[in-house]
C-alpha cells in the first residue's frame, strides 16, 4: 500500500498536470534563416499542428516543395486523433491509482507512462526522418547528400535555416508529471523497504 497520504495526493496531482497538454503545445520547431529573421514555427500539439503565427505552417509547406519534401498535413497524421485518448486514458489511471493507494498500480502506471512517453519520442524521430529524407525526385532544389530530418530536441543546420527543437510548456507539464510519478514510486520503495530511514 501507499502509506502515506502525500503520496497519494502527489499521483493524482501528477495525473492531473497531464491536462496541461489539452490547453498548450507538446513540442515547439523554430526555424531561423537570413530571408526570415523573425522566424518561423510549428507547434505540434496532442492533437493538431499550427504554426506559431497565423501563416507560418502555410509558409513551411511553401518552403518544403522546393527540396521535395510532402506539404505538412495534420489531418494525414493519425497520431493526432489517438493521442488524445492516450494522455485521457494516463490521466484516469493515474487517478485511479492515487485512489487505489498501491504501490504496484503506481509502478505499473509510472512504467506505461514512461514506455509511453519514450513510444511518443520515437515516432517524432520517424516522423521527421520521413519528411526530411523521402524526398520527391524531381524537387527544384537538390543537394546531393542532403537530408532535412529537424532535430528531435536541439538545434541542428539545415541548409540556409537553422532549426531548433525543444519541448513547449504542455510538453515540459507531461515530463513534470512523469518525474513526481517516479519520485513518488522511488520514496515509496524506499519507505516499503527501509522504514525506519523513511521521511515522516
Amino acid at each position: 500500500m501507499i502509506v502515506k497520504p502525500i503520496s497519494r495526493i502527489a499521483v493524482a496531482a501528477a495525473a492531473l498536470l497531464l491536462g496541461l497538454a489539452f490547453a498548450f503545445p507538446l513540442w515547439r520547431i523554430a526555424l531561423k534563416a537570413p530571408q526570415y529573421p523573425e522566424g518561423l514555427g510549428l507547434l505540434i500539439s496532442v492533437n493538431r499542428i499550427t504554426g506559431v503565427s497565423p501563416q507560418d505552417l502555410n509558409s513551411i509547406n511553401n518552403l518544403n516543395h522546393y527540396i521535395g519534401m510532402k506539404r505538412i498535413q495534420p489531418d494525414d497524421i493519425p497520431e493526432l486523433r489517438f493521442m488524445p485518448w492516450i494522455v485521457v486514458g494516463l490521466m484516469a489511471t493515474g487517478l485511479g491509482v492515487a485512489a487505489a493507494g498501491r504501490r504496484g498500480l503506481l509502478a505499473a502506471w509510472v512504467g506505461l507512462f514512461a514506455v509511453g512517453a519514450m513510444a511518443g519520442i520515437a515516432d517524432f524521430y520517424k516522423w521527421g526522418y520521413d519528411y526530411g529524407h523521402n524526398l520527391a525526385a524531381d524537387a527544384i532544389i537538390k543537394v546531393p547528400g542532403m537530408s532535412y530530418q529537424p532535430p528531435v530536441i536541439g538545434t541542428k543546420q539545415l541548409l540556409n535555416f537553422s532549426a531548433t527543437s525543444w519541448p513547449a510548456l504542455g510538453g515540459w507539464a507531461a515530463v513534470l508529471s512523469l518525474m513526481i510519478g517516479v519520485g513518488v514510486l522511488v520514496l515509496e520503495h524506499r519507505r516499503a523497504r527501509h522504514p525506519a530511514l523513511a521521511p515522516a
